[in-house]
């Protein structure tokens, strides 16, 4: 089969497209012909060590020190099951599904080994593969820190960076669990934001949310430019900041802020629930979550679709399409 392999860290042009061998699911797996998959931030940063200040050792020791111990990137697919094991029970040949990898990536490649115990769900009727493949990174990242945070119903919620992977998925979530939700974004994307069910939206190039007076119950940053010392003021008392993205100095404060005040910094990587992907595919069957697409990518044009990526641009998420 074809898939996208790098053994080096580096930009886009380390990305090959080879030849290597096609899977075989074992008795409890499903073997997927992927017919999408994406490229997340997180793809950008295992391939690049483009990491937060503080976590350039950590990345070596998770993705391999002196080159990725995963040479295949991708951790989001929609396909169809094209073989199961003899032990499946619960998908059969032909069934339209998506799956979320995770750390163990693997998805840039036509094919793909799923247990079915795993994060492997029913690709949502409404959804297009491209659509589906897109679900569960931003999803399964918001679900886990929702969580984490106890987010309720009628809490007041910004979302830093609310135009991006996790951040249009935290916005819809969010309306979702009933939140009043405003979404922190660049002029271009306020009517994107706003589309999504953000109640308020501010342009970061014009007003600056920790300076307008409002306090929010949750501040959700996606975008790694919100940390404690800068959004603390805009908490309420037992307000919660969820640190999707943030530097090692702002995770080392977590103690002392949790000793010294009633406010709370959540941080650390997202945990995977393989119920959440059917969670998100019943929010998208109810039209309450539908995964924002930039653009498209052919599978060969893999290393464009990086550079993209590598823009920080990005609004929602960028697909790559398999024939």
């Amino acid at each position: 089969m074809k898939a996208i392999v790098y053994t080096k860290y580096g930009p886009p042009d380390v990305l090959q497209l080879k030849e290597v061998a096609k899977p075989t699911p074992k008795d409890n797996e499903v073997l997927i012909k992927i017919h999408a998959t994406t490229v997340t931030s997180g793809d950008w940063r295992a391939r690049s060590l483009d990491v937060p200040f503080g976590f350039g050792l950590i990345s070596r020791l998770v993705f391999g020190i002196s080159g990725p111990r995963q040479p295949i990137l991708g951790t989001e697919l929609a396909g169809e099951v094209e073989s199961v094991g003899k032990n499946v029970s619960k998908f059969k040949v032909g069934d339209q599904v998506f799956a979320f990898s995770g750390a163990r990536m693997g998805c840039h490649a036509e094919y793909k080994c799923m247990p079915e115990d795993g994060a492997v769900a029913l690709k949502p009727a409404k959804l297009t593969y491209d659509e589906a493949a897109a679900i569960s990174f931003g999803g399964t990242t918001v679900l886990d820190f929702f969580r984490r945070g106890n987010l309720q119903s009628g809490e007041k919620v910004l979302v830093n960076g609310a135009s991006g992977g996790v951040g249009t998925a935290a916005v819809q979530i969010a309306k979702h669990f009933g939140a009043e939700v405003t979404g922190v974004c660049s002029t271009a994307n306020i009517e994107l934001v706003r589309s999504l069910g953000a109640n308020h939206v501010i342009d970061y190039t014009k007003e600056d949310f920790t300076k307008n007076g409002e306090a929010y119950d949750v501040i959700v940053d996606t975008a790694g430019t919100a940390p404690f010392s800068r959004s603390k003021v805009s908490l309420k008392e037992r307000g919660r900041l969820l640190l999707v993205l943030g530097r090692l100095p702002d995770m080392l404060q977590i103690p002392w802020v949790s000793m010294t005040s009633s406010k709370k910094i959540i941080a650390g990587p997202a945990a995977e629930h393989a119920e959440d992907l059917h969670f998100l595919a019943k929010l998208a069957e109810m039209g309450e979550f539908k995964p924002v697409i930039d653009r498209r990518y052919p599978f060969e044009q893999i290393a464009e679709a990086h550079s993209y990526v590598d823009t920080g641009r990005k609004k929602g998420n960028v697909v790559i399409t398999l024939e």
